[in-house]
Parts: structure tokens; C-alpha cells; sequence
């Protein structure tokens, strides 16, 4: 009983009991004296492989109607999880076309206009229960604990972390890069402009590299879509040593996605290498300036490499890249 008297005395033990008991307090009467109940959610708060089929179902029917605005609808429902839902429809497409994966993806998230998200889920009125005057004590006594662990939380967790700067990744520093390139002017040059320009831009340690570009006519219609992933790596470990890129374009008036590979200089001169990615596109050394053509049925890419660099570790000399800035440039083709 004196070691309990001793504990008592201590305002750290006091806090910490007090913390606890709020805590628990808290929990019964969160979950078992006045739950929270739901009517009438959105598609957002379903499980993540139930908002996947739902997503599915939503492609389908966008494949057999074209039914812009009803895709951008369901697209919509999915909330603030709907482009991760897309990626992961994408990574996964099981039965389904990937080209029409795609072009799904374009319409809802190509477009300008911007969609109002659906109303959130409403919260059913929680039913009277007896025992108001414990049920007001149990609340004041949360508020009490919830203020002792805000203080606690801000003390010891919060603040120590105040200094701690946010990390750059490498897919920040790409993102950078490619906001402050300049795209190439070719008004200027007195060449025709093209009807839509990006610029995509790999760092080494991005090994989630895959980005894709809608492309639209002046007047809003999607007429494809096209990218930069990553196709093969070399040696082992992390970050991925990255010898070749592929660059697509897809055309929803063709039959076919058209690929080219953009080669490291050790990957382009070994011939077992070259073969290889062969069967993926045409192999194409990349050099700072080169330009390479990309053409389908109804338009015609021209990708540009505006800089690129070769990292250095134990692997063969030039063989993977530190970094890469491709500009993207797409005409429509001359019917």
C-alpha cells in the first residue's frame, strides 16, 4: 500500500494513469454506449477490392456507351481514392483491355472540367440512451484526457520533430525538373506547332517511374495517350540501376500501341542486350539531342532527349542512367 501511496505522489504516473483510463473511457463510450452508425455511404467508403470491381464495372460500361459524363460521374464517387484505384485497376487489368483501361482513364482524368464530388455519407442519428447524466460525465471526462494527451502528444512527440526537415525524393527532384524545362518552340523555328507538348523526367532512385500524358484535340476530344516507363534494369540491389526506357503511343483510332526503346550506350552496343529489348520496339541509342518518331494511324510523336546523364557504381561504364529529361511532342497526321 506505501509503494501505490509513492506511485500516487508522482504527476508523471498520474498523467500516464489518467491517460490510459481517459483513453478507455473514450473507446466505451465511442463504441459501445453511443457507436457512430452510417446510412446511405459512398462508393468511397466501401472496401478497396470492392471499389475496384465497382471501378471495373464502371469501364466496362464506359467501353460498351461511351457515356462521358455518366464515366466522370462513377470516376467521381470513388472520392479523394479514385486515382489510386485507377493505378491499381491498371497494374491489374485481369480480364479486361488495357487500352481500355486507358482510355477510361483519360476521359475522367484528362478533362478541364471539374467534378463535384459526391455528398459525403450521412450520419445517422444515434438513438437516445438512458443515463444522460453518466453519459455527460463520461464526455467531459474524454475531454479532460483527450486535452492531457494533446499536451503529451505536442511535448514529447511533436515538437522534438518540429526540426526535422521533410526528405526530397527523387521523384520530386524529376517532377522539378521537368516544371522548370523549357518546352521547344517550334513557332519560332517556323515549323508547324505541335498539338500537345510534355515533358517527362526521370532521377535516379525513382523506381516507380511510369508517367503518361492524355492527348487531346484543341477542342477536348481524347485522341490517346502516350508515355515513358521504365523497361529493363541492370545489376542488383536498390535503387534499380535503369538501362532502358520505353516510350509508347497509343492511338484510339489504331490497332496497336507503337514503342520505341530508348537504350543506354553499354545496353545499345551489346548485342544480346539489343535483341532482346528488340521485341518490345526499335532499339534507339539515346543521346543528349537525338530525336526519335513515333507514328500510328492518325498522329506522330517526336521524343526528344534534352538531357540526360549516366550514374556511376559497379556496373560497366555508361550502362545505367543518373537521370533523364525527354520532351514529348504530338502532331495529328495528315488524313
Amino acid at each position: 500500500m506505501d509503494a501505490i501511496r509513492e506511485l500516487i505522489k508522482k504527476p508523471l504516473v498520474v498523467g500516464i494513469a489518467g491517460l490510459i483510463v481517459g483513453i478507455a473511457l473514450g473507446i466505451f463510450y465511442a463504441w459501445v454506449l453511443n457507436p457512430v452508425e452510417w446510412t446511405d455511404a459512398a462508393v468511397e467508403h466501401l472496401r478497396a477490392d470492392l471499389q475496384q470491381e465497382y471501378l471495373r464495372m464502371a469501364i466496362d460500361s464506359y467501353a460498351q456507351n461511351r457515356d462521358t459524363e455518366l464515366a466522370k460521374k462513377r470516376f467521381a464517387d470513388l472520392g479523394p481514392n479514385g486515382a489510386a484505384v485507377l493505378n491499381a485497376v491498371a497494374d491489374s487489368p485481369g480480364a479486361q483491355n488495357f487500352e481500355t483501361i486507358l482510355a477510361f482513364q483519360a476521359t475522367v482524368q484528362g478533362g478541364a472540367a471539374a467534378l463535384t464530388t459526391p455528398e459525403a455519407a450521412t450520419e445517422a442519428p444515434a438513438q437516445e440512451k438512458g443515463g444522460g447524466i453518466l453519459t455527460m460525465a463520461l464526455v467531459a471526462l474524454c475531454l479532460v484526457f483527450v486535452v492531457i494527451a494533446g499536451g503529451a502528444y505536442y511535448l514529447f512527440i511533436y515538437r522534438p520533430r518540429m526540426g526535422v526537415a521533410t526528405p526530397i525524393t527523387p521523384a520530386m527532384q524529376a517532377r522539378e525538373a521537368a516544371r522548370q524545362a523549357e518546352l521547344t518552340d517550334y513557332a519560332a523555328a517556323g515549323a508547324e506547332p505541335p498539338m500537345v507538348q510534355f515533358m517527362s523526367s526521370y532521377k535516379f532512385g525513382d523506381d516507380l517511374f511510369d508517367e503518361s500524358f492524355s492527348i487531346d484535340s484543341p477542342a477536348g476530344e481524347f485522341l490517346g495517350e502516350c508515355g515513358v516507363g521504365i523497361s529493363e534494369t541492370i545489376g542488383v540491389g536498390e535503387p534499380k540501376k535503369v538501362t532502358a526506357f520505353e516510350v509508347w503511343l497509343f492511338d484510339k483510332n489504331d490497332i496497336q500501341t507503337v514503342t520505341k526503346v530508348l537504350m543506354s550506350a553499354h545496353s545499345f552496343l551489346d548485342e544480346t542486350s539489343r535483341l532482346r529489348l528488340a521485341a518490345k520496339g526499335e532499339p534507339v541509342l539515346s543521346e543528349p539531342g537525338i530525336e526519335t518518331v513515333l507514328e500510328t494511324q492518325t498522329l506522330r510523336l517526336v521524343a526528344r532527349v534534352v538531357d540526360m546523364g549516366y550514374g556511376e557504381g559497379a556496373v560497366p561504364d555508361s550502362s545505367f542512367y543518373e537521370r533523364l529529361l525527354l520532351e514529348l511532342a504530338v502532331w495529328p497526321k495528315a488524313s
